[in-house]
């Protein structure tokens, strides 16, 4: 399965490249994602920062396969959503003599399977006896996860009788919202930071033989080489770095109708000079 995930990554990276690459023509910094909450939040807050040091720059949002392989193939320059060491570890693994780490933007991120607190369980041991109120289903998001794969791991090990069914991150959000406003009984592939548990009571089923990993940190990777190419931009991504909590709050405004990611990103740098200072090196 990894492997088949990262050939179909390779492919489409490879039709990324002339994007890409007219950013690095340009002399844009490469900034490379995937299209969830809290990876755009930094993202954004990463190229706000960058902006008021007079560094411009351009977000791609791509699956998380390519993700990893765009950086492996220097075809963009740096990520601040790389979840380690289990979320993203094989990607890591796969490519980490071809990329350098920057280190922590995050602590204290977390992942595992999700539900609402009126859910009558406590635990993933507790699932195959209640599969049917769950309808046999666990909703997940995109196949290239990290999440995902940890999560068909997790099925393995706790021999779960039931379906992981893959979507978005959007998708998942709306079903969870869907199911808690019908008080049924849904379970859900999920991670903090996520803007889902300001807005809801939601827990996480303990999970006894750690499956799905145990306390995460989101890393900032680069290519290898820009930190030589560009070190004026490779310091400031290197000295991101922030609470989750401070990042949830405004993962809440950017999960506002209309809300503009960039535009709020500016409005928290404003509101946070001493926060910015240190970020520019101030």
């Amino acid at each position: 399965m990894f492997k088949k995930l990262i050939l179909a990554a390779t492919i489409i990276t490879l039709c990324l490249t002339a994007q890409l690459s007219h950013a690095s023509d340009t002399g844009k910094v490469r900034l490379i994602t995937p299209a969830y909450a809290c990876a755009l939040t930094t993202t954004n807050l990463a190229k706000a920062v960058l902006n008021r040091a007079g560094i411009d720059s351009e977000i791609t949002m791509v699956s998380v396969a390519t993700m990893w392989k765009a950086l492996e193939l220097g075809e963009a320059d740096a990520t601040l959503a790389a979840w380690l060491p289990s979320t993203h570890g094989e990607y890591y693994e796969a490519c980490k003599d071809s990329v350098e780490n920057l280190g922590v933007n995050t602590a204290g991120a977390r992942l595992g399977w999700v539900v609402p607190s009126y859910v009558d369980i406590d635990s993933i041991t507790e699932l195959n006896a209640h599969k049917d109120q769950f309808n046999d289903e666990i909703v997940g998001i995109a196949p290239s996860a990290g999440l995902m794969l940890l999560s068909e791991k997790a099925i393995k090990d706790y021999n779960i009788d039931m379906d992981l069914v893959p979507s978005s991150g959007a998708a998942m959000t709306a079903v969870l919202g869907d199911a808690i406003r019908q008080n049924k009984w849904v379970v859900v592939t999920g991670w903090s930071p996520h803007w889902k548990f300001g807005r809801w009571d939601l827990k996480y089923l303990d999970d006894p033989k750690g499956s799905l990993g145990g306390s995460e940190e989101i890393d900032t990777i680069t290519r290898k080489g820009f930190s030589t190419d560009n070190p004026k931009a490779a310091a400031i991504l290197d000295r991101i770095e922030w609470d989750i909590d401070t990042m949830q709050n405004l993962m809440a405004e950017n999960e506002k109708q209309g809300a503009d990611p960039l535009a709020n990103a500016n409005a928290f740098l404003d509101a946070h000079p001493e926060l910015l200072n240190t970020w520019l090196g101030k």
